[in-house]
């Protein structure tokens, strides 16, 4: 019976382990000084965490660092939408693009449909719809005041699906802190190590030195493989490897502005997808405020996005 109650106990011990997180000072402090990492992820966002989550659940020893703080660039800039993809199926039908209808998908579906149990209820219903269609621009009206009531014909209401786009990579941080992968943020890469390749006769990344942008203390990580997950400062990492290396990436800029939450609904979004100069852009009710956007231009490479 001791046994099976020192067994007991050691399991509900190893559980509560499970849910300790560990603080970002012990994260540094515990790491190994000559032990080599599976995998280091250089990245603050979803597709850096995502990759040290599913690394770590592989039985993997993954390590992610970022010099700013988790979701502070690009996902948290987002409009806040899983996105289903209007556009791409309007492309598809405009430039008959198979393509673009495999982009395609319906997070958050639902059609209605009207049961007939009598033949003179199909006409009926389908008159009722029509008159249901031509009532929906007065509707909008009372949704969205700020249309302009000329040249209004009605409106079409759709699903889509939407999220807190840093909260979400917030969890899949922890959730990767809570399988025991290593994690620092304000963590910044100063350089590349490398090492010779005998059979390639070249040198290989074996690793990075980084600076603890708090404390401002260096300390080399070493990893098998290390992954570029950097977003919009991709070349800058890859230029850490040989400033002769091109450009791969053109970053885009975009721009979402804050207004009242007035101008929508709690409930509802505005999508006009022909604007006078050619973009989409949306009004999305989100706490209690209403987002507007999105710009989509390019702009020149970056080394640090400073908000303005």
């Amino acid at each position: 019976r001791e046994k099976q109650v020192m067994k007991l106990e050691n399991c509900m011990s190893a559980k509560s382990n499970m849910y300790e997180l560990p603080s970002r000072q012990a994260q540094l402090t515990a790491l190994p000084n000559n032990q080599e990492f599976d995998v280091l992820i250089v990245g603050g966002g979803a597709t850096c965490l995502d990759c040290a989550l599913d690394a770590v659940t592989r039985n993997k020893l993954p390590f992610a660092v970022f010099r700013d703080d988790f979701s502070s660039g690009t996902s948290s800039r987002s409009t806040k939408l899983i996105h289903g993809g209007v556009r791409y199926l309007q492309k598809a039908i405009v430039k008959l693009d198979y393509e673009q209808v495999k982009m395609v998908y319906f997070p958050f579906n639902c059609t209605f449909s009207t049961a007939c149990e009598r033949w003179w209820q199909l006409p009926y219903h389908w008159a009722e719809i029509k008159m249901y269609d031509l009532v929906a621009g007065s509707q909008i009206l009372e949704l969205f005041p700020m249309l302009k009531r000329d040249k209004l014909l009605g409106a079409i209401v759709y699903s889509d699906g939407q999220h807190d786009d840093a909260r979400m990579n917030l969890a899949i941080a922890l959730t990767a802190a809570r399988y025991r992968a290593a994690i620092a943020n304000y963590t910044e890469v100063v350089h590349l190590l490398k090492r010779a390749d005998p059979q390639m006769g070249t040198e290989r990344v074996c690793g990075v030195r980084c600076r603890d942008v708090i404390t401002g203390q260096e300390f080399d990580v070493r990893a098998k493989c290390v992954i570029n997950a950097t977003g919009p400062f991709t070349d800058a990492l890859r230029k850490m490897d040989d400033q002769k290396n091109p450009n791969i990436y053109q970053p885009s800029a975009g721009v979402h502005i804050v207004i009242p939450g007035y101008y929508s609904p709690d409930n509802m979004g505005l999508l006009d997808p022909a604007t006078s100069d050619g973009r989409v852009i949306f009004f999305l009710p989100w706490e209690k405020i209403t987002i507007s956007g999105t710009t989509d231009t390019t702009s020149a490479p970056m080394s640090k996005v400073t908000m303005t």
